[in-house]
């Protein structure tokens, strides 16, 4: 497995780890009184939204050349350290 696979394959893990976060804070939300509700749902779409422009950088990834992988590779760590941060700041806020 190249070091290319072998990065794809961590991001799509994190994929499937921030997924997680997002549905256990919507379940969060089916249990909280209204107003925690209303929040939690808010903060669960706004994760999501991030979560899935995260998946099209990573589409954008793989499918780019050899050539241009060094240079998107890095504008998408750089996006991914983002989203990491803010579902760090979501799950302490919702704990």
């Amino acid at each position: 497995m190249s070091n290319r696979e072998a990065y794809e394959q961590k991001l799509r893990a994190k994929l499937d780890e921030w997924q997680a976060e997002i549905d256990k804070l919507k379940a969060q939300a089916r249990g909280a009184d209204a107003d925690a509700r209303i929040e939690r749902e808010k903060e669960a779409e706004r994760l999501e939204e991030r979560r899935e422009e995260m998946r099209r950088k990573l589409e954008e990834l793989r499918e780019s050349g050899d050539d241009a992988w060094d240079d998107i590779r890095a504008g998408a760590e750089r996006a991914w350290e983002s989203m990491s941060d803010a579902f760090e700041k979501a799950r302490s806020r919702f704990k």
